[in-house]
C-alpha cells in the first residue's frame, strides 16, 4: 500500500489519503467524480452537510461495487439550516443512505454556542455506534483545550487547512494534536500550486519534482505525508488522482522537506 493507513486513538483505522467532495458540484457530476476517485484507489470519501452533496457521495459509494467496509466515509456537522448535531447526524445518514458513518466531525468551533456541550453531543453519537469515530475540523489550540475539559473521548482527528505557507503558524496545533494522539488531516495541501504558481514553494517543489521524475502535486502530498498528516484533496481528472495515489510511494529527503519548509516562510 503506497499510503499507509492510520490507526486512530479509538482503535479504528483510517486511510492515509482522502478525496474531498468540496467544490465538486452536485447531481451526476458529483457522483462521477467521487466514483472516479474510488476507481483510482482513494477509498476515503470526505463530505459535509454544507457541501450539499452527501446524497451523491452515497450513491458513488454504493455503486462502486466495493464492500461498504472498504470505503471510509467522513461527513461533518455544519449547522446547516441551524440544525443541532443529533438531527443533522440523522439527516446525514439518510442523505448518504448508509448504515453508519466512519468519521463524524464538527466542521468548525464557531458553530458551537458552547464547545463542551457540542462535544458531549458528539460523544452520544459515538456511543450509539452509528459513527465509529468522532473528531473536529478547524479547531485551534484554545478550542481543543475547551473540549478537553469535558471529553470522555479525545477527538480522533482535527481536519485543518495545511500547506507549506501555513506550516509555521500551524505548529502549535500540530504539537497539541501530537500530544493528545489526534491525527491531523490536511485539507487544501496543493494551494502552493493551485493558488500561488511561480512563488517560492512552487519553485522548490518543481525542482524536487524534476529530480524525482514526479509532479509538483506529488511532491506537496509527499511533504504533507512527511509531516504526519492525512491529505484531503481532489481533482476532476483521473490521471491526477492516480498520481495522488502514486505519491504515497514518493520519498523526500530531509533536505527536501527543510527546503519546502523554508520556502513556505515566503508567501
Amino acid at each position: 500500500m503506497p499510503w499507509k493507513p492510520f490507526t486512530l486513538n479509538d482503535g479504528n483505522v483510517m486511510p492515509g489519503i482522502a478525496y474531498g467532495t468540496w467544490r465538486t458540484g452536485k447531481d451526476q457530476e458529483a457522483i462521477d467524480f467521487a466514483q472516479q476517485a474510488i476507481s483510482a484507489g482513494i477509498y476515503h470519501i470526505d463530505t459535509a452537510q454544507n457541501y450539499r452533496n452527501e446524497a451523491e457521495a452515497g450513491i458513488a459509494i454504493r455503486e462502486s461495487g466495493l464492500p461498504r467496509e472498504k470505503i471510509f466515509v467522513t461527513t461533518k456537522w455544519s449547522r446547516l439550516n441551524g440544525l443541532d448535531i443529533a438531527t443533522s447526524f440523522q439527516n446525514s445518514l439518510k442523505e448518504l443512505n448508509i448504515s453508519y458513518i466512519d468519521l463524524y466531525l464538527i466542521h468548525g468551533a464557531e458553530l458551537c454556542d458552547d464547545i463542551p456541550s457540542c462535544w458531549k453531543e458528539m460523544e452520544k453519537i459515538k456511543d450509539s455506534g452509528l459513527a465509529k469515530s468522532i473528531g473536529v475540523s478547524n479547531f485551534e489550540v484554545a478550542d481543543l483545550e475547551q473540549l478537553f475539559t469535558v471529553s470522555k473521548y479525545t477527538p480522533t482527528v482535527n481536519q485543518i487547512l495545511f500547506h507549506p505557507y501555513v506550516y509555521e503558524e500551524s505548529l502549535p496545533i500540530l504539537d497539541i494534536c501530537k500530544q493528545e494522539g489526534i491525527i491531523v488531516e490536511a485539507y487544501s495541501p496543493l494551494i502552493p500550486v493551485t493558488k500561488y504558481p511561480g512563488k517560492s514553494v512552487d519553485k522548490i517543489s518543481s525542482s524536487i519534482a524534476r529530480r524525482l521524475s514526479a509532479t509538483n502535486d506529488q511532491v506537496l502530498l509527499a511533504w504533507a505525508k512527511a509531516k504526519g498528516t492525512v491529505p484531503v484533496t481532489n481533482s476532476k481528472k483521473k490521471q491526477r488522482l492516480e498520481g495522488f495515489v502514486k505519491a504515497g510511494d514518493l520519498m523526500l529527503t530531509p533536505d527536501d522537506i527543510a527546503s519546502i519548509d523554508e520556502a513556505g516562510k515566503d508567501v
